[in-house]
């Protein structure tokens, strides 16, 4: 944020979407060392849970967060049948006053022609021409799996169906800006899971293939613009013997990465990673993840690490 508080925005129970929830926003005023519980963008309905999200800035400076979930969802501590249910309708979540208080309206639609909710991911980017940018996924039918990139041109109010990222194999991306204006994004594959770099020089009309990115089961990703130039992707790893949050980093716009590096790692739990990263204005990172349980204790939680690029 602009005056240097950072915002998480999360699932607010500990459970991989397995019963009813919030999305709520958790702020911190000391880059990422503590935090506090600052507004709750998606309250859910009875039986549902809301717990898939996007997130970010327009250029008004207001916060915006897409919220979609799940129907049929059991009372809270009711693990008993956790993927039951159809994906709900995409909330457009918006706060004028940083994340406190926020207004809710159902202005993201399916693309034409088609019925089934799509699910939102990743950040909300600004693109050119003072528009916003942010990827969604879904079933269009049983047969039909697409990921879309949507833009926005009055601050994350509406939105609209720019283009098709790519169909048939890939579910969870992200995007980034570059400052040549162009956008990439880090696509989670579907047969083997690994994370694809694709690149759009339109504004997210259509999309080019660059390069795969990690290797099987390390997924999702995030993209970062650091203040050097730098791009840096943050993934999880959920390969046997080895759990946790790796990186890569780029010095020429994503044509080629250096070697991977494992900033965190877990013990015996798969269900972890999903990181997303910041930079502070000393240049630290501030990239915080989800975990079922570390060795230090067994709790539920996000956690955060500090760390500097530079650093071996």
């Amino acid at each position: 944020m602009p005056d240097g508080k950072i915002i998480a925005t999360i699932f607010n129970q500990p459970t991989h979407g397995g019963w009813e929830g919030d999305v709520e926003c958790w702020a911190s005023e000391d880059q990422g060392r503590t935090w506090h519980l600052h507004g709750v963008p998606a309250p859910h309905e009875p039986g549902e849970n809301r717990m898939n999200v996007a997130a970010g800035r327009g250029y008004d400076g207001h916060l915006i967060v897409l919220a979609s979930g799940w129907s049929q969802r059991n009372p809270v501590g009711d693990y008993s049948s956790p993927h039951d249910g159809e994906v709900l309708p995409v909330w457009v979540c918006r706060s004028e006053d940083g994340g406190e208080t926020w207004e809710r309206t159902e202005t993201l639609l399916p693309p034409e022609g088609k019925d089934r909710p799509l699910v939102p991911f990743g950040d909300i980017v600004q693109i050119s021409d003072n528009a916003l940018g942010v990827c969604l996924y879904g079933w269009s039918s049983p047969d039909e799996r697409n990921a879309y990139f949507y833009t926005s041109s009055d601050n994350g109010r509406t939105w609209e169906a720019q283009g098709i990222i790519r169909g048939d194999d890939i579910t969870e991306t992200t995007p980034v800006t570059l400052a040549d204006g162009r956008v990439l994004v880090a696509a989670r594959t579907i047969e083997d899971q690994h994370l694809d770099l694709l690149a759009s020089d339109d504004s997210g009309l259509t999309w080019t293939f660059c390069c795969p990115m990690t290797l099987g089961f390390q997924h999702p990703g995030h993209l970062l613009l650091l203040s050097d130039g730098r791009l840096l992707l943050s993934y999880g790893i959920r390969n046997k013997g080895c759990y946790g949050v790796g990186i890569r980093l780029s010095s020429d716009a994503g044509e080629t990465w250096g070697h991977p590096r494992v900033l965190v790692s877990f013990q015996g739990t798969t269900d972890c990673g999903y990181p997303s990263s910041v930079q502070v204005d000393d240049g630290t990172i501030v990239t915080a993840y989800y975990c079922k349980g570390i060795a230090e204790h067994q709790r539920y939680h996000m956690g955060v690490v500090r760390w500097n690029s530079d650093e071996d």
